[in-house]
């Protein structure tokens, strides 16, 4: 019983945007990490600054990928791309309160951004699938 549920739900198209959707974010992420670390650890910049602007590359290489591999949008860009941002500001803004937040309790930078991305990953998905990708 609990098996065909699991099967049945893995067939909606639900279930497959959200596997498509952490696939991308596991990119998207990637290329945010890289820089903060790169930032931090090579340029010597502060970490809040250094993870808001690796969040900002990551943003845009999850409009990319999301648009075309998630939600196969054909939305135009002048449509789907600010929403997208707007909504992305926003997780950026939650991004840095939860991380400037554990940093200042003594959290190592890293963690305290793998905190952070699990807290906003869920706002990220819904947002893009019920607002910016419609």
């Amino acid at each position: 019983m609990a098996l065909d549920l699991v099967r049945r739900f893995a067939a909606t198209n639900l279930a497959q945007q959200l596997v498509r959707f952490v696939a991308v974010g596991a990119v998207a992420t990637a290329v945010h990490y890289a820089i903060l670390i790169a930032l931090v650890e090579l340029a010597g910049m502060p970490p809040v600054f250094s993870t808001t602007a690796g969040y900002a590359a990551g943003t845009v290489v999850s409009y990319v990928l999301n648009r075309r591999f998630t939600f196969k949008s054909n939305a135009p860009h002048h449509a789907s791309f600010p929403k997208f941002v707007a909504l992305n500001a926003i997780g950026m803004l939650l991004n840095g309160a939860i991380f400037a937040a554990l940093i200042s309790l003594g959290v190592w930078y890293v963690l305290a951004q793998v905190i952070a991305t699990g807290l906003v990953l869920i706002w990220n998905f819904l947002g893009a699938r019920f607002f910016a990708f419609r």
